[in-house]
């Protein structure tokens, strides 16, 4: 079978270098996991190596089927654990029981929403090796005080130690993006709940970076009253100053004036 036509619309652009792969793949530590699930292989550049390893089985999710047809050609010991699935519509406990990790070369256009979805099974994902746009990475990876700072590296660093490894250039991938990737690794921190009302911890989040030049007295008015946002100083900072644990303060400080 011939090699897969990369599809614009699915954001698919093939890693071609195989040294970076092994180093892709060298990335994830997965410990304490029998399952890896790997999400966009393409044309397996990563699933070859990820078959090698021994102290864990790898299984494929893949929504182009072309892709799926030349992944069953190519890797017949894959078996059944090819998905021709959409990962973000998957329910992802009907195919893992226990702790999984998750590695992928990440279409650019949905790399966020994968790791919105990373964050609804965060108890069953212990760690993510994800190669994505150099942007995103960084601003994932970033801490407070960044301008890149934003809300899902907020959510994703309550739950996730997340770094940044390695950028990839452009000249490796088939076709060539226009901008450079980066390869990040999260690994589950010990935080199992918040310490506030986590629904309001997001919404606060949101909330904040919507207006991201405002100051929060003005992004979160709605939740208190205006006698309480002289008060505290944490009122004056704009969002990209607050930490996690900042923001939990913030919750719990609304939450009790409420």
């Amino acid at each position: 079978m011939t090699n897969v036509r990369a599809k614009k619309n699915l954001g698919q652009h093939f890693l071609t270098d195989k040294n970076i792969a092994l180093k892709i793949v060298d990335s994830l530590q997965a410990e304490g996991v029998n399952h890896v699930l790997e999400v966009g292989p393409g044309m397996g550049v990563l699933t070859r190596f990820l078959l090698q390893k021994e102290n864990y089985k790898t299984t494929v999710v893949e929504i182009d089927r072309e892709s799926v047809a030349y992944l069953k050609v190519h890797f017949p010991q894959l078996e059944d654990r090819i998905l021709s699935r959409d990962f973000l519509r998957m329910n992802l406990n009907e195919y893992f029981s226990g702790p999984f990790a998750i590695i992928g070369n990440f279409p650019y256009n949905i790399s966020s929403q994968i790791f919105f979805k990373v964050l609804e099974y965060r108890d069953q994902i212990p760690e993510v090796v994800g190669m994505l746009q150099k942007e995103v990475a960084e601003r994932l990876a970033t801490g407070p005080g960044s301008k890149t700072y934003g809300i899902l590296s907020v959510f994703l660093q309550a739950f996730y130690d997340i770094e940044y490894l390695f950028t990839v250039h452009e000249n490796v991938f088939n076709p060539p993006p226009k901008v450079k990737s980066g390869v990040i690794r999260l690994r589950r921190n010990q935080t199992k709940t918040l310490n506030c009302n986590e629904k309001l911890f997001f919404q606060l989040v949101k909330a904040g970076f919507n207006q991201r030049r405002k100051m929060l007295r003005s992004s979160v008015k709605s939740f208190i009253r205006d006698e309480e946002l002289k008060q505290d100083p944490i009122f004056s900072k704009r969002p990209e100053q607050l930490s996690v644990n900042d923001f939990e303060r913030l919750t719990r400080l609304i939450e009790s004036q409420s």
